[in-house]
């Protein structure tokens, strides 16, 4: 266990192994999983700022002063294994499941949720009421809007023409879902209130409140079809 002194909680559960660097602060009622690290210095800050002339073991201390912390909000649970990098910014009621990694630089919303497994690779803003599946992988530049859902093993991309040095976000509007093992193509937009099916593979902007389907995905239905379907399977 190690908590830096520049750390700020009150009302905390921590449940052992816990690693908290640099000025994180975590809201109060919130719960680290054992085993998790918050703070956790980035590549950039690392070369930067380690002096190699200090470092013969591991020492959390010279970690501790080079992070520049992150932050939780109120009522947060992490789940065991978790890894939060410094410079994260998430609101109150993050909830991760197991083995989640949260890169720098990202910002996340008020009642969100993160599978296990689930990687956030950095430069990712999340909205409110975000639901992302276990398994998902978001790259940098990556936008979620409120009220996303995000199956399982959704993969996002940033990247038309890898390895390139030039990246493209992907955006998810507001109350989009994408279903399960979707693979997203660099630089698309999904709409507003528009379905990915389970599958697909994304390859142009999806208009708002439509259901694309398929490799590469084409429209097969509104979103006012989708959701009397959706219903009526729920009725059986």
């Amino acid at each position: 266990m190690f908590i830096s002194k520049r750390a700020s909680f009150h009302r905390v559960l921590l449940e052992g192994e816990n690693v908290i660097l640099g000025p994180s602060s975590i809201g109060d009622g919130s719960i680290l999983g054992r085993g998790v690290i918050l703070g956790y210095p980035c590549r950039s800050s690392l070369r930067e700022k380690l002096d190699w002339s200090k470092v013969k073991d591991f020492d959390p201390e010279i970690y501790d002063s080079i992070s520049n912390g992150a932050r939780l909000g109120d009522s947060s649970t992490v789940r065991p294994g978790t890894v939060i990098y410094e410079k994260v910014l998430a609101g109150n009621n993050l909830e991760t499941g197991h083995n989640v990694l949260i890169r720098e630089d990202t910002t996340i919303g008020d009642h969100v949720q993160v599978g296990s497994s689930t990687i956030i690779d950095g430069k990712a803003s999340i909205g409110h009421r975000v639901n992302i599946q276990s398994r998902v992988y978001l790259p940098p530049m990556t936008v979620v809007e409120d009220d996303v859902f995000v199956a399982p093993c959704v993969t996002v991309t940033n990247d038309r023409y890898p390895p390139s040095r030039r990246l493209t976000g992907v955006t998810l509007k507001r109350g989009a879902v994408i279903g399960s093992n979707a693979v997203l193509m660099a630089g698309i937009t999904v709409g507003e209130e528009a379905v990915v099916a389970a599958g697909a593979i994304v390859t142009r902007d999806v208009s708002p409140k439509t259901v694309v389907m398929g490799i590469p995905a084409r429209p097969k239905m509104t979103v006012v079809e989708y959701r009397r379907k959706r219903q009526n399977y729920e009725k059986t």
